[in-house]
């Protein structure tokens, strides 16, 4: 994270572009697509089985995903392997994970959270 913020208003474009990064994570499988991919890469196929949606409904989910610059794609053979984009998704999704511990009382104070931003 940055030490001190250099602007007190964000300007238009950044503001516009952060506004469009939550609107991607404003879907509760999205959030749990990415914090997968935030563990390691992986397939359409595997990440359907761990969030427990359809295979057709993670690729369309990770599609926006991609075209929001949250995601990457690695082709080997037929298969294609997602992984989140950098370390700024990982601090992003982790501290909203945590904020949603505190709000439904599962982490109060300073007691050891789930989501850690590593």
């Amino acid at each position: 994270m940055h030490e001190a913020p250099l602007l007190a208003v964000p300007d238009e474009e950044h503001a516009r572009l952060a506004s469009e990064t939550f609107r991607m994570l404003a879907e509760p499988t999205r959030v749990k697509i990415l914090w997968a991919l935030l563990q390691g890469e992986s397939t359409v196929g595997s990440l359907a089985e761990l969030v427990d949606a359809s295979p057709t409904a993670v690729s369309q989910h990770l599609a926006k995903l991609r075209l929001a610059g949250l995601v990457t794609t690695r082709r080997e053979g037929t298969f294609v392997h997602y992984s989140a984009t950098d370390a700024h998704v990982r601090r992003l999704l982790a501290e909203a994970l945590s904020h949603a511990e505190h709000t439904s009382g599962l982490a109060a104070g300073s007691e050891t959270h789930r989501y850690a931003a590593q």
